[in-house]
């Protein structure tokens, strides 16, 4: 059975091209042009994948994004143009998976949509628990909890903790993380990882202006706790 794919985009002709992709490369494709269509079509008949324009007409897709991510870990594709930046940030934190800068390539989508789907297919690392305060990351269940409450993380900022946990003191690079996340094969704008980290701070540190869980190491990348190995 094919993936399900819904497509939100308020302008015909951009709508058009990304159902033609879509299609080509074998998904089942539904699309809208609102984000209140959006949030009726995904209720009614749910979607692998969603690929969200950000300026829609009623909700716009900042809104959809978050009331999406509220409910349901459905992968998130954003479509941004160049001068929405602040916007397209805005849409990694509130859980967004990707996103594509308009103008596109059909070609470029359809392998964004391929990755995220196969990242979202995963099957969970076997292995044990890791500890560390009152931080534990279980890697079978993919879930996390701090002082015993669980704490719910977006794909991409569980892999991002866990593949620094894995490796106290060590520190990776954005593209180490971005290529750990893509399995090998990221391209794109490695401040990303940034917007993920900050996201994932904000969840998991007492105090995410002085994080002590994941340590920025400056012109190099982040690792996890302290130089000593302890949060």
């Amino acid at each position: 059975m094919s993936e399900r794919i819904l497509v939100v985009e308020d302008e015909k002709s951009i709508r058009t091209i990304v159902e033609y992709a879509l299609k080509g490369a074998g998904f089942d494709v539904a699309s809208v042009g609102r984000g209140d269509d959006a949030l009726e079509a995904l209720a009614r008949d749910g979607a692998d994948l969603i690929v969200l324009d950000l300026m829609l007409p009623g909700l716009d897709g900042l809104e959809v994004c978050k009331r999406v991510r509220a409910e349901r870990n459905t992968p998130i594709i954003i479509l941004s143009a160049k001068g929405e930046e602040l916007d397209k940030v805005l849409g990694l934190e509130l859980g967004a998976d990707d996103y594509v800068t308009k103008p596109f390539s059909p070609r470029e989508l359809v392998s964004r949509v391929k990755a995220n789907l196969r990242r979202a297919r995963l099957e969970p690392e076997r292995g044990a628990s890791i500890r560390s305060g009152d931080l534990e990351i279980d890697p079978v269940a993919r879930t996390v909890r701090r002082d015993d409450q669980e704490v719910g993380l977006t794909f991409s900022e569980f892999e991002i903790l866990h593949k620094l946990a894995g490796s106290p003191r060590r520190v990776f690079t954005r593209e180490e993380l971005m290529n750990h996340l893509w399995d090998g094969n990221f391209y794109g704008d490695l401040r990303s990882v940034d917007v993920h980290v900050r996201h994932l701070r904000q969840k998991i540190e007492d105090d995410a202006s002085n994080p002590v869980l994941i340590r920025t190491v400056r012109g190099v990348g982040y690792a996890f706790g302290g130089e000593d190995g302890r949060p």
